[in-house]
């Protein structure tokens, strides 16, 4: 017998989230690599967990803009390559409801650099993108909804942005403030736009 389970249907309350972020050496997930990944592990309450991150060490040495990331080629030279951080971030980001600000982006780079490390993700993993969530609040488009002024409009500190793990904590810190202001039960009420994936786990029974 196959069972179909989706988790959309369940009280957000009962979600388990991944926050992530990462910053790369470009935008194209095929040409451009991760320099830092960061995760939170948050409960669907709100509650922060457990935080993670790491610089990766680039397979060339380009680190892309600089001006941007602050990453530099010293920074990174003894870092860990991806491969070897790959387990430790699988197990950070296996059954959870992976979250992220643009959070398309995010897992672009992240299911590629899985790809190229010999990990397959046993679902497609359910994602939601605190992006989409802003923007469903102000249909009209009048705001910003860059993370830095989304965190000012809802009292959150981001204390430098374009960090992996500062980014990663203040897009943790405003979930609970964008799922209550969206009236949400479950990540099924929310817009397609906000959640992605489908998070369906197919197991033998």
């Amino acid at each position: 017998m196959v069972a179909v389970v989706s988790p959309l249907a369940d009280p957000l309350a009962q979600q388990r989230f991944a926050v992530v972020d990462v910053e790369t050496s470009g935008l194209s997930p095929a040409r451009h690599r991760i320099l830092q990944v960061a995760v939170i592990d948050v409960r669907g309450d709100g509650t922060i967990v457990d935080e993670w991150s790491t610089l990766v060490r680039p397979s060339w040495w380009r680190v892309g803009p600089r001006h941007i990331h602050g990453l530099t080629v010293r920074r990174v030279w003894r870092a860990p390559r991806f491969a070897d951080v790959a387990p430790e971030l699988v197990s950070r980001i296996q059954g959870r409801v992976i979250v992220g600000h643009n959070v398309a982006f995010d897992w672009a780079f992240l299911e590629r650099g899985l790809g190229r490390a010999g990990h397959r993700p046993y679902a497609e993993p359910l994602r939601m993108c605190t992006l989409e969530l802003s923007r469903a609040l102000d249909p009209e488009r009048v705001a910003s909804h860059r993370l830095a002024e989304v965190c000012r409009r809802h009292g959150v500190a981001l204390e430098r942005a374009h960090d992996a793990l500062a980014d990663a904590r203040a897009t943790a810190q405003l979930l609970p403030h964008l799922l209550a202001a969206s009236g949400a039960g479950s990540l099924g009420d929310l817009t397609p736009e906000a959640v992605q994936g489908t998070g369906i786990d197919i197991a033998q029974r």
